[in-house]
């Protein structure tokens, strides 16, 4: 029978994380379930580094970003000796089930508690790279895209002021959703992401295309993962002549407090997966489908999500 359970979060923060620990602890208390946090994700597992969670400990924090448990990347959970001494902890402070909120690392580490030391396990999917199967948005993509948007749209002022070419650099080293979102909500004239390959000349062709006819003033969006903002804009003033700079958002995105959707996302979210937990199915992940709750594998979670990218693309280029 399951009493006590523990969440963490893990890998890079997300926002929502927050709301969703309030959801797990609030949700489990409700359920007469006590509630464990771990400090600093796997590594505060191995460590032993727990706090008791009750309702009021998360008091107001359903609007902050961040997490209110800290978040590690840990290489010693990579390791058995690492796994041996996280499970330890599990046992002795009797654990009966953890909650992991993270992303695709988060889920492996999940996975190899729950396959290997049969620690029962379920994934709340939280990173702004929405590159998690199993649901169609995940907790903190909603507030990065609109925080990568809001600095897009007062880069866009200065640019029209100035009559410039700006390139900004958008998170996402393997997934190009933050800047097919943003490129689109945002009017941008291109958009580079590694899904799609691409021709920085043909591209600076069109610039001057369109400065012949007039247009004074260029987006381009950059994923990480698909090129160097700062490459990109010295091709772009080679090829053309135009004066071109660059904006790199980085960490922005992480932050900030979430979106009402990402709220909402969360908290449903983290029910479900006390939910999971009460109704004894473990090595699963939760997630949100047509707007119903979705449970899936955690193997199948990490499982490469293919994004459709190019029917937005294509909408990009003819709106631009």
């Amino acid at each position: 029978m399951i009493r006590r359970i523990g969440v963490l979060t893990s890998g890079g923060d997300a926002p929502g994380m927050n709301a969703a620990i309030r959801s797990v602890v609030r949700y489990g208390v409700y359920h007469n379930l006590e509630v464990v946090g771990i400090l600093r994700g796997y590594a505060g597992l191995i460590n032993g580094d727990l706090i008791h969670l009750d309702h009021r400990s998360v008091s107001g924090i359903i609007n902050r970003g961040g997490t209110i448990l800290e978040t590690a990347r840990c290489d010693e959970f990579l390791a058995e000796e690492g796994q041996r001494k996280a499970v330890e902890t599990l046992r002795q402070n009797e654990i009966d089930a953890l909650v992991v909120i993270g992303g695709e690392g988060t889920y492996r580490g999940a996975i190899q508690l729950w396959n290997k030391w049969h620690i029962p396990c379920v994934g709340v999917p939280a990173t702004i790279d929405n590159d998690l199967n199993g649901t169609d948005i995940t907790i903190g993509a909603d507030t990065a895209i609109n925080t990568a948007l809001e600095a897009t749209d007062k880069i866009r002022d200065t640019a029209t002021s100035m009559e410039r070419v700006f390139v900004v650099e958008v998170m996402g080293r393997d997934s190009g959703f933050i800047a097919i979102q943003v490129a689109l909500a945002g009017g941008a004239e291109e958009v580079l992401v590694p899904e799609l390959s691409y021709n920085l000349e043909a591209m600076c062709y069109d610039i001057i295309e369109g400065s012949r006819k007039g247009k004074n003033s260029w987006i381009v969006i950059v994923a990480e993962g698909a090129a160097k903002a700062d490459r990109v804009a010295e091709k772009i003033t080679e090829i053309t002549g135009l004066e071109t700079r660059v904006v790199v958002l980085g960490h922005i995105q992480r932050g900030g407090n979430p979106t009402a959707q990402d709220r909402i996302l969360a908290s449903r979210l983290g029910a479900a997966a006390v939910d999971l937990i009460l109704n004894g199915e473990f090595g699963k992940a939760v997630g949100v489908q047509d707007g119903e709750i979705n449970v899936v594998d955690l193997h199948v979670a990490v499982k490469q999500k293919k994004p459709a990218v190019e029917p937005f693309y294509q909408l990009i280029r003819i709106l631009s």
